[in-house]
């Protein structure tokens, strides 16, 4: 089968598609013939070596957690303890770096049907984004009545964290370029503009801000809590992992938010009409470079997907 593999710490360049054994599923486990997989920046992180103390990659690597796809070989104990069988189509993550290919071992445990309204691109981009957006909302304590400001609102995961924020019934204002105004505003998101002066446009956009999600880094911890006066406890920063020891705000995300049930959740409010994940682009598995490049440039409204 066709797997992304890495060999090295670097950057896009060092990305390939290989050739290597299909992978047998074990105890509690299934095989998931995969349809869709989606990619995250912090896959990239770990690739070029930056998360090496936190998340070191072990040679030859794989990539990926997100996916989707279709049940097919059963490992020992699934039967009729997970309620999976071969042929379900399926939604899911893994915790061994494995996703981008063709086929795929994860644990039984980390799958939940895919409904048949949700589109593979949409499913198999689900997971990460939707953990850490998830988990981001319920870091702040969103409250009917709150204001919620969100950077990167547009992104991967802002573009479903605003819309979270909004059904717990926040007034939600996101940061994003002026390319995106026009999807926030139909959202019912308040668009602010980054750059200089941004404190201004979001004193003019809500007075008084409550919480905030930083999706983006840089210095909008300090500007929440400096110039918006956002308590530390109702600040989640999923970039800023110095700010939480420094400050004294959280960094909750993917890791919190990751079940089955979450997911489930998630994917249920998609089938329903009550949440929306863009897709910026897909690319066949061994376009793998020129997608993470798309990502790597910025300014990507939703998520990228790669289709096996």
């Amino acid at each position: 089968m066709k797997a992304v593999r890495f060999d090295e710490y670097g950057g896009v360049d060092v990305l390939h598609v290989a050739e290597v054994p299909r992978p047998a599923p074990g105890p509690g486990q299934v095989l998931v013939e995969v349809r869709a997989a989606g990619i995250n920046p912090g896959e990239a992180k770990i690739r070029e070596g930056l998360l090496h103390s936190r998340w070191p990659a072990t040679f030859p690597s794989g990539q990926g957690s997100d996916l989707a796809g279709i049940v097919g070989q059963l490992g020992p104990g699934v039967t009729g303890v997970t309620g999976v069988a071969a042929g379900d189509e399926v939604i899911g993550w893994l915790d061994t770096r494995s996703s981008q290919a063709e086929f795929a071992v994860a644990e039984a445990a980390n799958l939940t049907p895919k409904p048949a309204a949700v589109p593979w691109e949409v499913a198999g981009g689900l997971g990460v984004a939707g953990f850490t957006a998830w988990a981001a909302v319920r870091a702040v304590d969103v409250r009917p009545g709150d204001t919620v400001l969100v950077s990167g609102a547009a992104g991967g995961v802002g573009s479903l964290a605003v819309q979270l924020a909004a059904r717990a019934g926040a007034t939600v204002v996101g940061l994003a370029s002026q390319a995106s105004h026009g999807w926030l505003e139909r959202h019912g998101v308040i668009p602010v503009s980054y750059g200089d002066g941004v404190a201004g446009r979001v004193r003019a956009a809500a007075p008084k801000v409550d919480a905030f999600i930083d999706t983006h880094g840089g210095g909008y911890v300090e500007l929440a809590l400096n110039e918006l006066g956002v308590e530390p406890s109702r600040v989640d920063s999923i970039v800023r992992f110095d700010a939480v020891e420094k400050y004294g705000i959280k960094s909750e995300g993917n890791a919190v938010g990751a079940s089955a049930r979450t997911l489930a959740e998630l994917a249920g409010l998609i089938a329903d009409g009550g949440l929306e994940v863009p897709i910026a682009a897909t690319y066949p598995l061994d376009q793998v470079r020129e997608a993470y490049r798309r990502l790597e440039g910025g300014h990507v409204h939703g998520k990228i997907v790669l289709i096996p």
